[in-house]
C-alpha cells in the first residue's frame, strides 16, 4: 500500500472546500494512493479581535502550515493565493496554481441595496486596507468598519451586528454555493482585486 499524501489546510469551511477539491483531483490521478487532510490552526485563525494589518497582514494564514511542510508533518499545502507572502521559506516552492476562479470582489448588502444606492453613513464591513481605501475613494460618505472571521462568520455578523453591507471575494462565495447572497459584482474600476485573488496555491517541498 502506498504511503498517504497528507494535505495541510486551515479548518474553515472555505479552506476545507479548497483542500477537498485538490484531494478529489489527486484521487482521480492516483486512485491507489490514500490522501488525508491535516487541519492546522494558523495565527490568523487565532487572533480575531485585531485588524489583520495590525498583526502582520500577509503570512498570517500560512506560516504554521509552512512549518508543517518543513517538518514533514504534511506533504503539500493548499492556500488561497492572495494569502501568500512574496517570500517563501527556503526549501519550499509553489508547485501548482489551478485554474483561477472569478477574481473580482462582490458587494453583499443587508437590504439588497447596491453599492451606489447605500445611504450616506452606511457601515460596510471589511478588514482589508485595499478594500477600505477603494471604497472610501468611491464613496467618501460611507463608514468602513473592521470585521474579522471566516466567510460564513462574516455573513452571520452582517445579520446580527451593526453592518449594512460587506465586501468579499467572489471566488469564496461561489465555492460555498452562496451566490444567491450577492447583491452585485464590483467593477474592477471601483474595486481592483487583490493579487492572486480567486486562485489556489499548492505549496510543497523542493526536495520531496
Amino acid at each position: 500500500m502506498n504511503n498517504p499524501i497528507k494535505i495541510g489546510t486551515r479548518g474553515s469551511k472555505l479552506a476545507l472546500w479548497q483542500a477537498n477539491w485538490v484531494k478529489s483531483v489527486l484521487e482521480k490521478k492516483f486512485p491507489s494512493t490514500p490522501i488525508e487532510l491535516i487541519i492546522i490552526k494558523t495565527q490568523g485563525d487565532k487572533i480575531l479581535d485585531v485588524p489583520l494589518a495590525k498583526v502582520g497582514g500577509k503570512g498570517l494564514f500560512v506560516k504554521e502550515i509552512e512549518q508543517a511542510l518543513l517538518t514533514r508533518r504534511i506533504d503539500i499545502a493548499v492556500h488561497s493565493m492572495k494569502d501568500m507572502p512574496a517570500d517563501i521559506p527556503e526549501g519550499l516552492c509553489i508547485g501548482a496554481i489551478p485554474e483561477r476562479e472569478n477574481p473580482v470582489d462582490v458587494f453583499i448588502s443587508r437590504n439588497g441595496a447596491g453599492f451606489n444606492e447605500l445611504a450616506a453613513g452606511s457601515i460596510i464591513g471589511t478588514s482589508s486596507l485595499r478594500r477600505g481605501a477603494q471604497l472610501r475613494h468611491a464613496r467618501p460618505d460611507i463608514v468602513i468598519q473592521p470585521i474579522r472571521g471566516n466567510l460564513d462568520t462574516r455573513l452571520k455578523k452582517l445579520e446580527s451586528e451593526n453592518f449594512d453591507a460587506l465586501v468579499l471575494a467572489a471566488a469564496g462565495v461561489k465555492r460555498l454555493n452562496l451566490e444567491h447572497k450577492i447583491t452585485e459584482y464590483l467593477d474592477p474600476g471601483i474595486m481592483l482585486p487583490a493579487i492572486g485573488q480567486g486562485a489556489l496555491c499548492i505549496e510543497g517541498r523542493i526536495q520531496a
